[in-house]
């Protein structure tokens, strides 16, 4: 088992050479074949203008723009792939969390940048990365847009609560935690009387019989955020990808309440590999 193919979302943004380089690694370490795709806004005419000259010269605004941006793009695949790697270019026009999910389908990861706080949400939505782990099928591996410091993959962390989205993730994620030279097992405020994986006995078994080098962790959160308790974890064990399953929980509650997927998904530090 492993990511044979690899498909990673290409904008004018800062963070596309760092998401490049991530997947081309992962492309070195399980022989895939990567995929760079940038999409094309749709054309939207503002509301009540009338069709004419008027429309004519926005739309060839609009053309001008996303040609200008497709070039930018392209420029940067072409730069950070080179020679060496099995990969191609492709370029759809449409709506960009659309498109993803629908190509994702053929593909084994999905590589996204987290929201640029500076950068004006024009082509690329701020909540891509959450979307395309909502609607699609496939694990969706987020790049901090601070970048990396190193290829992810030697500290994993597994953030365990013992819930679908959780068991998703693990097993999304299981080349690159048998990869890694240790996995810590996460578990915040654990629940009682569930039988033996109270302390994660179970799970870290089933992964260690995959050949996983994993330890367990309990950990309590008290008046604390989940998410807070997880990336301190985090930087204390120097973990370089945090593995969970985002959203157990409605968005709407998430929203109003707080929750670990929103707080990690906000100010994650090192890669995060989700599904839901």
């Amino acid at each position: 088992m492993g990511y044979k193919t690899i498909l990673v979302h290409c904008d004018t943004g800062r963070g596309t050479a760092a998401r490049l380089k991530v997947a081309l690694d992962l492309a070195d370490r399980f022989d895939a074949h990567v995929i760079g795709l940038h999409v094309r806004q749709a054309f939207q005419a503002p509301a009540f203008t009338d069709a004419g000259p008027a429309m004519d010269s926005l739309y060839r605004s609009y053309e001008t723009a996303v040609k200008a941006d497709e070039a930018i793009a392209a420029g940067v695949f072409r730069e950070t792939v080179g020679k060496g790697y099995s990969s191609e270019w492709r370029v759809a026009d449409g709506y960009v969390d659309r498109i993803l999910v629908a190509q994702a389908r053929y593909a084994d990861l999905v590589v996204v940048g987290q929201a640029e706080p500076d950068s004006p949400a024009v082509s690329t939505p701020s909540n891509l990365a959450e979307t395309v782990t909502m609607a699609g099928e496939r694990p969706v591996l987020i790049v901090p847009h601070i970048g990396v410091a190193k290829p992810p993959g030697k500290t994993a962390m597994l953030c365990w609560n013992d819930s679908r989205e959780a068991t998703r993730a693990a097993t999304a994620a299981l080349p690159l935690l048998k990869a890694a030279e240790k996995t810590i097992v996460l578990i915040v405020d654990p629940k009682s009387g569930v039988g033996r994986d109270e302390a994660g006995a179970d799970v870290a078994q089933w992964l260690a019989r995959h050949g996983v080098n994993v330890t367990v962790q309990r950990d309590t959160a008290g008046d604390s955020d989940v998410g807070g308790v997880i990336l301190s974890r985090a930087a204390d064990h120097d973990v370089d990808l945090i593995v969970m399953g985002i959203y157990g929980h409605s968005r709407m509650r998430e929203w109003v309440l707080g929750g670990a997927s929103r707080t990690l998904l906000a100010s994650m530090t090192a890669p995060l590999l989700v599904t839901h």
